[in-house]
C-alpha cells in the first residue's frame, strides 16, 4: 500500500514509542518522513527507514523553541519539496503529589505538550498554505484530554488544551482543505509507560515494578496494552484521503478504556 506516495510528513517526538511507530508506519506506506526529536535518536530511526528503502531524513528540533520549529519545516521543505501531513506528537510527563509538584514541572509539560502543539500547527499550516494543496494535522492527546488522573494536574492541562487546539484550529482552516484532528492514546508499551508504571505505583500503593501496569491492563475490556502499531492504524487514517471530511474530532485509540 502507497497510501503516502509523493507525501511529506513530518512528526515530532519520533525518536521513540509512538512517533517512533508513526514514522515508520507512514514510511511503509510510501511516505517521505521527516523523523524529528531534541534527541540524537531520531537519527537511528531515519537510518532504519532509509535502510528498510524508505524516504526519512532526522531534524533535531526542541518545539518549544520558534527558531527550531520553523528550521523543521525548512528541512522538511528542502528535503522532499512540502509538507503535507503534521503529526505534532512530542510530549513529556512528570508525577507529584501537588504539594511537590514544582513550578518548574508546571511549565516544562506544559510547554512542550501544549505551546509545542501550537507552534507546530502554526508553522505547518503557513507551509500548507503557500503551497496551496490543503494537509493533515494530527495532534497527539491522551487519555487524559478525557479525564485527569490523580498525581498529573499539569499533563491533564495540557492535553485538554490539545484538544481545544484542535477544535480552533479545524474550524479557521476547514475551507482551505486542511483537516485538524487528535488521539487519545491509552495504555501503551513505551518508555513513558515505564515511568508512569514506576512513578505513579510509588505514590499509589507499594507496587513492585510492573505491577501496576498490569492491574491498569486488566482494566482494559480488551485486556491488553496497545502498541504503536495500535496507534499507527488510526494516524495513518486521519492522515489519508479516507479521512478527507473528518476534522475537529478527537478518537480515543485505547482498547476500550475510556468510552467517551
Amino acid at each position: 500500500m502507497n497510501r503516502f506516495a509523493g507525501k511529506t510528513v513530518v512528526i515530532t517526538g519520533a525518536s521513540r514509542g509512538i512517533g517512533a511507530a508513526l514514522a515508520r508506519r507512514f514510511a511503509r506506506e510510501g511516505g517521505a518522513v521527516v523523523v524529528s526529536a531534541n534527541e540524537p535518536a531520531c537519527d537511528r530511526v531515519a537510518a532504519e527507514i532509509t535502510a528498510a528503502g524508505g524516504k526519512a531524513i532526522a531534524q533535531l528540533a526542541d518545539v518549544t523553541k520558534k527558531p527550531d520549529v520553523v528550521a523543521l519545516y525548512d528541512a522538511a521543505e528542502r528535503a522532499f519539496g512540502g509538507v503535507d501531513v503534521s503529526v505534532q506528537n512530542a510530549g513529556v510527563i512528570t508525577i507529584a503529589r501537588i504539594e511537590t509538584m514544582t513550578e518548574g514541572e508546571w511549565d516544562k509539560v506544559m510547554e512542550v505538550n501544549t505551546k509545542g502543539v501550537f507552534l507546530c500547527c502554526q508553522e505547518a499550516i503557513a507551509r500548507m498554505r503557500k503551497h496551496g494543496h490543503g494537509g493533515r494535522l494530527i495532534n497527539t492527546g491522551s487519555g487524559q484530554a478525557r479525564q485527569g488522573f490523580v498525581f498529573t494536574p499539569h499533563y491533564a492541562a495540557s492535553k485538554f488544551g490539545v484538544v481545544g487546539i484542535t477544535q480552533s484550529l479545524a474550524k479557521e482552516v476547514a475551507k482551505e482543505g486542511i483537516t485538524v484532528n487528535a488521539f487519545c492514546p491509552g495504555i501503551i508499551e513505551t518508555d513513558m509507560w515505564a515511568y508512569n508504571d514506576e512513578a505513579w505505583g510509588k505514590l499509589l500503593g507499594d507496587y513492585k515494578p510492573g505491577e501496576l501496569m498490569a492491574e491498569w491492563v486488566r482494566n482494559i475490556p480488551m485486556a491488553r496494552a496497545g502498541s504503536g502499531e495500535d496507534v499507527a492504524g488510526l494516524v495513518t487514517f486521519l492522515a489519508s484521503d479516507d479521512a478527507a471530511y473528518i476534522t475537529g474530532q478527537t478518537i480515543n485509540v485505547d482498547g476500550g478504556l475510556i468510552m467517551s
